[in-house]
Parts: C-alpha cells; structure tokens; sequence
C-alpha cells in the first residue's frame, strides 16, 4: 500500500510536471517557428562602402529563403566597432546580425586597446561571406617586372623602399607590413586619407608599390598605368589568372584578402544559426547573385560555421603578430 505523503508528493509532482508542458511547448514552437518577424543585419560601415553593397545584394535573397524582410541598417564609427558592439550586445534570437569585416572582427582587435567586445567570446560566428582580393601593383618606372625582383630592388636601394595605403591600420597598410615581415625587404609605409590618393601617387611613381582592392587597380593594370606583380589570394583570380600569386613567387604564408563574415551575438541557439547559414548558403550559390558579387570584384565564399570560427582565429593570430612586430596603429 502506498503511503499517503509518498502519494499526494507523486500527485504533486505529476502536477507540477503537466504544469510545465504548457510553458515548454510555446517556447519549442517559437523556435521551430523562427523567424516570425523582421531580421535586423546591422552593418558597422556607412552607406555605399563594399560592406554595405554586398550586404543588401546577399539580404534579397535571404529574405526570399526566410519568409521574412532582412532589413539592413548602416550604424558606422570607430572603423566599424559602434555597429559591432551593438549587436554583440543584443539577445541571442536571431533578429540582430551584424555583417563583420576584417577590419571589425580581426584586424582591431590587435589595433585598438580597449576594445568593447572580444570577437570569439561575445559573437557567434555563422560563415565567411566573401573575400575582396587583392592586387599588389607597382610603378611601372620601378625597374621589376616579377614580385622576387622587386623584393631583390628593394633590398638594394639606401634608406628602403616606400609603399603606399589607405591609411594606418587599413588592409593595405597591413598587407605591406606582412610583404616586409615574410620577406625582409626594408619597406616604409606611407599612409594616405583615402585609397583613391595612394593610388594615383603610385602611378605618377612618387611612390613604388602598394597592396589594394583588384578592381580598383585593375583598369589601370590594363591601361599600363599599374603593372600588376601579384595577386596576393591562396589562389588565382577569376578576373586576372595570368596574375601569379605572391605564394606561386615564393613568398611564403602571404595570403592577404579583405573579408565579410556574418555574425550573431553569443549563445545563438544551434537551430537558429543553421537557419540563417542554410539561407546564405542557398543565396551565395545562386549565379545570379555571384555575378553581382564578382561584378563587386567580391569571391563568394560561404564557408560553414564548423569550419569559420577555427578560420577566425587563425585570421586574428595572424594580424595580431604582424601588428606586434609593425607597431601599427590605427589613426
């Protein structure tokens, strides 16, 4: 017979158990539901940049996959950490994503002290979105017309070599400081206000080489105007495979491209993050959608969650080491 305190505690405890249910059940449908509503994607750059373009070409079609509006809104400053931090701070749903970049998800990290969030604790990592490869071009009155002879020019010439970039802590300052850290040759930076300026500085030969964005050199690769030593991408590029990559010259571990990764903040539910990357993965193959991108001079990449955040950290080490040894900073 059982006692009647062990069975009202099994009454009670079935009860409290069927009580539950109701409460677990809405939160089980909410997710299998998601999304329900709008999905905010915050860009940490302003309008009009290569961020801001590739976001809202990849959010069309992404909405298209989710049934709801990705809505993209451009929260700029401190090279790209106000719209980061942001969303770094925002509940872990699936409603707020931030579409990071090598400057706001690797690169300052190493370049700004006091930084308000930490990249691998406070975010969760989706995919790598895109790369924007590069080009490292030269005057053509330097007398090279491979990368190896222009490294055994510089090593010859008193007081080093200047190149150009866009600015202190910009890809293109940093891409230089690798060249000079992998190779020893005795390279100067110079930074400029704007990457438009080093360029055309570079042209009229008042300064030797600089790193930059393929399509924005490339015109004047074709007109002469540049001569084009390398593309400094893992592989050749789609728009110039006549180019070798500085890896094929024989500079080793100098893989240098501006990055998109998409980002939620930390905890993000598992289902969630599969969903979002399931969309942009079906964006990202469609070839209507890569030739937009590739028009952007942009290599679509969609690199899965498991594989991003060990890319990630590997990214980061990377710029870390070439920060500590440059000593750059950001302006």
């Amino acid at each position: 017979m059982t006692h009647p305190t062990l069975r009202r505690r099994a009454l009670l405890g079935g009860g409290l158990g069927l009580a539950a249910l109701p409460l677990a059940a809405p939160a089980l449908r909410a997710q299998e539901a998601w999304p329900s509503r709008p999905i905010r994607m915050v860009v940490p750059f302003g309008a009009g940049t290569s961020t801001d373009i590739m976001t809202r070409l990849v959010s069309v079609p992404m909405s298209k996959t989710l049934g709801q509006p990705v809505v993209v809104e451009n929260r700029a400053g401190a090279g790209g950490v106000v719209g980061s931090d942001g969303v770094a701070k925002a509940a872990p749903d699936g409603y707020t994503l931030c579409m990071g970049s090598i400057a706001s998800h690797s690169v300052n990290v190493s370049l700004m002290p006091n930084m308000p969030y930490d990249v691998l604790r406070d975010f969760t990592p989706i995919s790598l979105v895109t790369e924007a490869p590069n080009l490292l071009v030269i005057s053509p009155k330097v007398p090279a017309k491979t990368l190896p002879e222009f490294i055994t020019w510089a090593k010859q010439q008193r007081g080093g070599v200047s190149y150009a970039s866009a600015g202190n802590g910009t890809s293109s300052h940093l891409a230089g400081e690798l060249l000079k850290l992998r190779t020893g040759a005795p390279l100067e930076h110079v930074p400029y206000r704007s990457g438009a300026q080093a360029v055309t500085d570079v042209m009229a030969g008042n300064v030797p080489m600089i790193v930059y964005q393929v399509t924005a050199v490339l015109p004047f690769v074709r007109e002469g105007t540049l001569r084009a030593l390398a593309s400094t991408s893992a592989a050749r590029l789609e728009l110039t495979p006549e180019i070798p990559t500085a890896i094929e010259q024989g500079i080793a571990e100098f893989d240098v491209a501006a990055w998109h990764g998409l980002f939620a903040p930390a905890s993000l539910p598992a289902p969630v993050r599969d969903r979002i990357y399931g969309a942009l993965k079906a964006a990202l193959d469609s070839p209507e959608l890569r030739a937009q991108l590739r028009e952007q001079g942009l290599q679509p990449v969609g690199m899965a969650p498991a594989e991003f955040r060990p890319w990630l950290e590997a990214d980061i080490a990377k710029w870390r080491e070439v920060v500590r040894v440059s000593g750059a900073r950001a302006d």
